[in-house]
């Protein structure tokens, strides 16, 4: 909503979840279309070697590269849900950036993703559902209680913001699921196109409409100060955000694994046949890991994670790819609309993401690095004060113990 002006980003939400429900429909009819089961084994027989190494690397860079931003999120969100534990040091290490993200790592998102059978996360999907409908009714509360006490920017309520592509590229990344959709229809009870049709349809309403709520609370409480990380806005000591962080970040952890699926099915695809031994499956999960693990420590601005990973891994797989394997497979005729529809997503994805990759290199968006904002200081704290350290603020919040909650 802040890169793409409130109203504009609207619109485009519903546009992007449009999109991805026609795309994940399309992909299943190009398998049905060319007898295959999988992303990969569909654009080879489509395009051959070529195609197919291109969306390997695609297919690999979008859950790797996600699954470093998971890394970043759950550094963010439990370090701060540590510092408030009663007699607990800020600024200890064991409860610091690095370190959670490397406990999380090591305790639970490895162990889940070595897992052989992705279907056993069904239950580990749910617990996630249930979480994130809490963590929305936080931020839902929060506008409320919050919002009054941030002043708006000026700019807040402007249509269209020339930032509107970067945007396109954010809400690729959160709605893609196409890297991984074969491997869940594969899952589904007698999978036809009719029954992935109806959950697709599903799926993407309730994702929109969950979407829809989080991105105007979040922007009605924050309007041109919103981070990528929705959760660096809240305040530190704001109790029952929380407990908000803490659902976000174990919901995080939960989905880590269905990333780490993918990256080591395409990997299993390209070099060893489709299967892997008991031992290849352990050290090459341990190997993908230990790397998106070890890039994760080294980067603490998602923003330009999201934004990257849309524009140029999420918008072809998206936009491009399953349009020009329909394109090409279907003998349909021209005015069929699933053609024409196809015609239309192709170019608008080639534009997304080359137009997104300049913007999102030229033009970041702003990053606190863990920084409280303004609002979260008394009244005597002004706009100038935004560049106080990490730990003046935590020192500061300490010794005056004022928050606007209470």
């Amino acid at each position: 909503m802040k890169q793409a002006g409130f109203p504009l980003g609207i619109l485009l939400l519903f546009w992007v979840s449009y999109v991805t429900d026609f795309s994940l429909v399309l992909l299943i009819k190009g398998g049905a279309l060319s007898g295959t089961d999988t992303y990969q084994s569909l654009v080879n027989k489509t395009f051959g070697f070529p195609g197919y190494l291109l969306l390997s690397v695609l297919q690999f860079l979008y859950p790797f590269i996600a699954m470093i931003s998971y890394n970043i999120i759950t550094g963010d969100t439990l370090s701060k849900v540590f510092q408030r534990i009663p007699g607990v040091d800020p600024e200890n290490l064991l409860i610091g950036h690095h370190f959670i993200i490397v406990l999380s790592t090591v305790a639970f998102t490895l162990p889940l993703s070595l897992y052989r059978d992705i279907a056993k996360l069904g239950k580990i999907s749910l617990i996630s559902t249930v979480l994130t409908t809490l963590i929305l009714g936080i931020v839902m509360a929060r506008v409320v209680s919050l919002g009054p006490h941030i002043p708006k920017t000026e700019d807040a309520w402007i249509f269209a913001k020339p930032n509107a592509i970067q945007a396109v590229g954010v809400m690729s990344f959160a709605f893609i699921c196409h890297h991984n959709c074969f491997l869940v229809y594969g899952s589904l009870e007698e999978p036809t196109v009719a029954k992935w049709s109806r959950i697709i349809h599903v799926s993407t309403l309730i994702s929109v409409f969950i979407s829809i709520l989080f991105a105007t609370c979040g922007y009605l409480t924050f309007t041109g100060y919103t981070q990528g990380d929705l959760f660096e806005n809240y305040c530190r000591n704001d109790d029952l955000v929380t407990f908000g962080r803490f659902c976000y970040g174990v919901t995080v952890i939960l989905t880590y694994p269905i990333e780490c699926f993918v990256t080591r099915e395409v990997i299993a695809n390209v070099f060893f046949g489709g299967t892997l031994s008991s031992v290849l499956h352990i050290i090459i999960t341990v190997a993908i890991i230990t790397v998106a693990t070890l890039v994760s420590l080294l980067i603490d601005c998602l923003g330009i994670v999201l934004e990257l990973n849309g524009v140029l891994c999420a918008a072809p797989l998206i936009f491009i790819i399953p349009s020009a394997c329909y394109l090409k497979l279907s003998e349909e005729p021209r005015t069929h609309s699933d053609k024409i529809m196809s015609c239309v997503m192709l170019p608008i994805g080639a534009v997304v993401m080359a137009v997104g990759f300049v913007m999102a290199v030229t033009n970041p968006q702003d990053c606190t690095h863990g920084q409280e904002m303004f609002y979260c200081f008394p009244d005597n704290f002004s706009l100038t004060n935004i560049s106080i350290s990490h730990f003046q603020v935590t020192t500061q919040l300490s010794i005056l113990n004022v928050s606007i909650f209470q």
